[in-house]
């Protein structure tokens, strides 16, 4: 590490800026710990790297500009590693350099698992035992998305990571759309079929695409069915927060990496059998 670079480090710990805590303060006192800053060279260095694009022709003006934009984001100082044209208006640059920035972890606020999770033995039992009849779940990609591998990895029977899909489960009785399916299409399926639960998945995310897709959704299918006879609505996909779920007028969020047996649990948990609860949603693990 450059001689800069170690001293920036050092003065880091032992003397650090007003309002920043130092590390040395951090460790000792378990007020503030444990808090954490990017590491790079060495511990608490607060390294980090960053990559973006300007609507610039690359030219020493616009490396400049994506200088300054880095120490507009907290990057001081801020060293250009890579920049390349994008075509003649555009260039992308790679910038490194220390931030003073601290996360106290304390204060993360995470979505947990609050259902177990069953076989697909358990869950077909479930399903049997308390709803007595198939549950009926209907799925598909809306508006302009035309990304089907999402919605496919929890509905087909292949499935995902090792799990077979929901087609598999002898007690569902599974409607796949398909892509590009225009919302009242959606709403008017679900009232056919008589849907117990629709999934909806959106890769696409241009534009905050997929918050106003399903805030859409949830408007038309609580304008098309009573009160209380609402399908309970699952949206899924990289982009969302699993927490926002209110918000966006939906009864659940799945994020990236989600597997069928998890959401197979989740239906029989919301929709079949409560007693499967197992903690609450929200945790934070910051001490009231």
């Amino acid at each position: 590490m450059s001689a800069p670079r170690a001293h920036e480090a050092r003065r880091r710990r032992e003397n650090p800026v007003p309002g920043e805590v130092s590390l040395e303060t951090a460790s000792a006192d378990p007020e503030y710990g444990p808090i954490v800053r990017p590491y790079g060279d060495t511990t608490g260095d607060g390294m980090v790297q960053v990559s973006f694009t300007l609507p610039l022709p690359h030219d020493k003006r616009a490396e400049g500009a994506a200088v300054r934009m880095a120490h507009a984001m907290g990057m001081e100082p801020a060293l250009l590693v890579h920049a390349k044209a994008m075509g003649p208006h555009f260039t992308f640059f790679v910038l490194y350099g220390p931030v003073k920035h601290l996360i106290d972890i304390r204060d993360i606020e995470i979505l947990e698992r609050e259902y177990e999770l069953l076989s697909s033995k358990e869950v077909n039992q479930a399903i049997r035992r308390h709803l007595r009849r198939k549950l009926v779940v209907v799925g598909g990609c809306i508006g302009t998305d035309a990304h089907t591998v999402g919605i496919d990895a929890i509905l087909n029977i292949k499935g995902f990571a090792g799990e077979k899909g929901l087609e598999y489960y002898r007690e569902m009785t599974v409607h796949n759309l398909g892509a590009q399916v225009l919302v009242p299409e959606l709403v008017n399926q679900a009232r056919e079929l008589k849907a117990d639960a629709v999934l909806v998945s959106q890769v696409v995310t241009q534009r905050d695409a997929h918050i106003h897709n399903t805030q859409a959704m949830s408007a038309a299918f609580r304008e098309a069915f009573p009160a209380g006879q609402v399908p309970h609505l699952i949206v899924g996909g990289p982009r969302f927060e699993e927490s926002a779920a209110a918000s966006l007028g939906v009864d659940r969020i799945f994020g990236r990496g989600t597997t069928p047996g998890e959401v197979a649990s989740y239906l029989v948990h919301a929709l079949v059998d409560p007693s499967t609860r197992r903690t609450a949603t929200s945790t934070t693990s910051r001490k009231k």
